[in-house]
């Protein structure tokens, strides 16, 4: 490790490489909401070198994107040389190299979480981008093991010594997937143990307390936001204001909400973008006060002018109960702030 400058901010914000939802229009609204670093979605190394058009769109970058980190993910050594070299033709300002993915179709093929839990097998596809990159190089993992730091920091340490130049932690094992207590304990020993190398910690953080107990518990001061940020882009403003964050209004979320999907309308076309619009918009009304039949109507948007005459709709169908639970849950997460008008 002979890198002395730090890649983040000590209190960086990251939104993590989501696999299906953080393209272009998706980073935007986070940007909206103060995201400064940002990652494409998680690119499939054997995809992007032997069916490279069907993974170019994932790498788009928009003029305004002054960070965007691309993430590779893959365990056979010729797609990671092809894949890096890629790569190198685009303008990225890191390379980071899945070693977390706990989803069946990629553990089955001995990558993501599969390959971070054997060390020699993941150093040696790690050595591929070190050496081949001309971006810089990090590591997203998860914990090897709940019980025992050592394997963990054994893993990141082989990693710093390739040339990493910042390890994300996610602090639950694969089998946990994205549930269950994180491990602050292992997050912190390995920061501990490897002081020049920067730690970023993930897992977990949905609200500014469960931010501020991830920053306490693994002394990490850069975060990674993941699934907390799923139709909730306003957790980045939140997490910096603090007690002084104000929530969106139901017309500021409504016109946050309408962008989003008239960006990927003008980037996919309408018939694409309204069906892979639909999960992105359940993750939106999800916790807000939005009733169950309300909700159910979103997996059958198929039309622009059907998106736009149901959120309109739904907005008439808020819950005003709603208001009164908040009342009594001032911590609530994914809130809403009612607006003067209404």
């Amino acid at each position: 490790m002979n890198h002395t400058t730090a890649l983040y901010p000590p209190d960086a914000l990251i939104l993590a490489p989501l696999s299906g939802y953080t393209d272009l229009p998706y980073r935007r609204a986070a940007r909206e909401c103060g995201c400064r670093f940002a990652f494409t979605e998680m690119v499939d190394a054997a995809s992007l070198a032997y069916a490279r058009k069907r993974s170019e769109g994932m790498l788009l970058r928009g003029e305004e994107e002054e960070f965007l980190g691309v993430q590779l993910v893959g365990a056979d050594h010729e797609f990671l040389k092809k894949a890096v070299d890629v790569l190198n033709e685009y303008d990225f300002s890191l390379l980071d190299f899945n070693l977390g993915c706990p989803v069946p179709k990629v553990v089955k093929k001995g990558a993501g979480a599969e390959l971070g839990r054997h060390r020699e097998q993941a150093l040696a596809c790690f050595r591929i981008l070190a050496e081949r990159s001309r971006h810089p190089v990090t590591a997203k993992i998860r914990i090897v093991t709940a019980e025992d730091p050592a394997p963990t920091l054994e893993l990141v340490r082989g990693l710093a010594e390739l040339g990493a130049r910042a390890v994300t932690i996610h602090g639950r094992i694969r089998e946990a997937f994205y549930a269950g207590p994180v491990a602050f304990d292992i997050i912190r020993t390995v920061r501990e143990a490897l002081p020049e190398l920067q730690i970023i910690a993930n897992g977990g953080v949905t609200s500014l307390a469960k931010y501020r107990e991830i920053r306490r518990e693994t002394g990490c001061g850069a975060v990674m936001l993941a699934r907390g940020a799923m139709g909730n882009p306003w957790l980045f403003r939140e997490l910096t204001d603090g007690e002084t964050y104000t929530p969106p209004t139901l017309e500021e979320w409504q016109l946050l909400v309408e962008r989003h999907i008239a960006g990927m309308v003008e980037l996919y076309g309408e018939t694409s973008a309204m069906c892979m619009a639909r999960k992105v918009l359940h993750d939106y009304f999800r916790g807000r006060g939005f009733p169950g039949p309300v909700r159910a109507k979103i997996s059958y948007l198929a039309t622009w002018n059907e998106f736009r005459e149901f959120l309109d709709f739904a907005i008439r169908e808020h819950a005003e109960s709603y208001w009164s639970r908040l009342a009594s849950e001032p911590e609530a997460e994914r809130r809403l702030r009612r607006s003067e008008s209404r």
